[in-house]
């Protein structure tokens, strides 16, 4: 498939999303697709989907114009987007989830499962993405489940795929595999739009990259002659330090304990099973591994969010264990949660509310029970510019950011107060090149000034960039902390289960 789309304009309230942008994805190519958060990428995709109607310019497939009212519109006409959130149905079986919305029934309307089963075996071994069809998806690891939203999108004859941030929660050997499917796919003549943050992930797979910058193409870039430095600054608009720069640590006394920790679901399973973790003033511990391994409720147990089943959290001396969850933010805890949208933010709450959500009734953000807004103007003004949260105002509601601003908004307001322990969960997911540079000063700066960091991400790069020590959850279970350095080879190997003694020879490098 050929892609055209040529002069597309999309204007919202206050804001040009995109301005005359001109793309063409040749058939057979993985055409990268780069820009700042708020750039325009998703807003340009999501008219290619069907899902915004531009407001000038067209959209051409193989020279023929192409009238998209909706999704449906653009599957019919070859087009499918694997969206960086899941849109599966964890109870329904592999085959359910790929033939959804376009199954065949027998009598009666019940789904012919069998043929289901048959026809996604095929696809996958003919696609290269091997799955078990009747396997269900809530029991399959994010990397086959990838597959599956792949697979979807294949079964209705896609000829170019939409995939956003497709390796935010893959290992490294995971993303290997995926590339090897999409150089599979592109072999046959379809194409591929290829977004992500990550740079040299661009540079493996793209056969050609485009930045978008405030919402116009600034320019194409060939991957093999480009560098990483070369894509950043022309995505941003200036240099940009992808390196981080930092002084050996100078680790104080112990901040954060962690005792056998248990930790059960809802359903009384355990799913952070006897862990130990100490981390000291002035140190950033990371903890890596593949979503859904424990770390998400053992940052929840951590920060009182979650009850701890079994064995002990104490904080700068103080338990967790029976603390309210203002009571753990209050004493001294910074806390990022992963999921911005559920836990970092109120959507419908102004940006200049959201800053100060932590400290909302207290001096100077309130006095004698009334708010001060002069005061949480003047904090938000300051923190929207330290913090560069592209929002028409400060009166803007969270919600109708972008992601990667949301994202901006959550670290400026948990980073801009006197901390004991900063728990830092997906820091920069979805968030543009430049905004993790900043991000990864102010970690650092925060573990300079004394503060104890418990990072917890799936992006090895930062993992490995920022940890004075890491450590790694499999099925619920910690392994480490391992001082560093250690081999980006090591820690995946870990994070898919790996014996340590075997990947590394070595014990832990002291957790103490």
């Amino acid at each position: 498939m050929r892609l055209e789309l040529q002069a597309i304009t999309k204007r919202f309230p206050g804001v040009v999303a995109n301005d005359a942008v001109d793309l063409v994805v040749e058939s057979g190519e993985v055409h990268g697709l780069l820009g700042e958060n708020g750039a325009g990428k998703s807003t340009l995709m999501n008219i290619l989907y069907g899902l915004y109607g531009a407001d000038e310019g067209q959209i051409l497939v193989d020279g023929q114009r192409l009238e998209l009212d909706d999704p449906g519109d653009a599957i019919d006409a070859g087009i499918g987007m694997v969206h960086q959130h899941f849109m599966l149905v964890p109870v329904f079986t592999v085959a359910e989830n790929i033939v959804l919305g376009v199954e065949h029934t027998r009598r009666l309307g019940k789904l012919d499962r069998a043929r289901a089963s048959t026809e996604v075996a095929a696809l996958a071994e003919r696609s290269g993405l091997p799955v078990d069809p009747d396997a269900l998806v809530e029991d399959l690891p994010v990397g086959i489940q990838q597959r599956v939203e792949i697979l979807k999108a294949l079964y209705r004859d896609a000829r170019l795929l939409i995939l956003d941030e497709p390796t935010a929660v893959l290992t490294p050997q995971e993303a290997d595999d995926l590339f090897d499917a999409i150089r599979a796919f592109t072999a046959e003549g379809r194409s591929v739009i290829f977004i992500s943050h990550k740079l040299r992930e661009h540079r493996a797979i793209a056969d050609r990259i485009s930045v978008l910058r405030r919402g116009r193409i600034v320019g194409t870039a060939d991957p093999r002659t480009t560098s990483e430095q070369e894509l950043a600054n022309l995505m941003v608009g200036r240099p940009v330090e992808l390196s981080v720069s930092k002084p050996a640590a100078t680790a104080g006394d112990a901040v954060l304990a962690v005792a056998g920790l248990g930790v059960e679901n809802a359903l009384g399973g355990r799913v952070v099973e006897d862990v130990d973790l100490t981390i000291h003033a002035g140190e950033i511990v990371a903890v890596a591994g593949v979503e859904g391994n424990g770390q998400s409720p053992l940052v929840r147990a951590i920060t009182g969010l979650q009850d701890i089943a079994e064995g002990t959290v104490h904080i700068a001396g103080r338990a967790v264990k029976g603390a309210t969850r203002k009571q753990v933010l209050r004493d001294g805890t910074g806390h990022v949660p992963e999921d911005r949208g559920s836990e970092g933010l109120v959507a419908d709450f102004s940006v200049a509310e959201n800053l100060v959500l932590n400290l909302w009734d207290a001096e100077p953000f309130a006095r004698r029970g009334t708010l001060q807004f002069a005061a949480i103007n003047a904090h938000a003004r300051e923190l929207v510019d330290a913090y560069d949260i592209r929002t028409p105002s400060i009166a803007t509601t969270a919600g109708s950011l972008s992601g990667g601003n949301q994202q901006k908004l959550v670290v400026a307001r948990e980073f801009d107060r006197p901390i004991d322990l900063l728990v830092a969960s997906q820091p920069t997911r979805g968030v543009d090149v430049g905004s993790i540079e900043y991000i990864h000063t102010q970690l650092v700066a925060k573990r300079d000034e004394g503060t104890a960091v418990l990072l917890v991400s799936s992006e090895l790069d930062e993992v490995l960039a920022l940890a004075d020590r890491v450590a790694v959850m499999f099925h619920g279970r910690l392994v480490g902390p391992f001082d560093t350095p250690i081999s980006k080879e090591a820690v995946g190997r870990m994070m898919a289960g790996a014996d340590p003694a075997e990947v590394l020879g070595t014990p832990p490098g002291g957790d103490t």
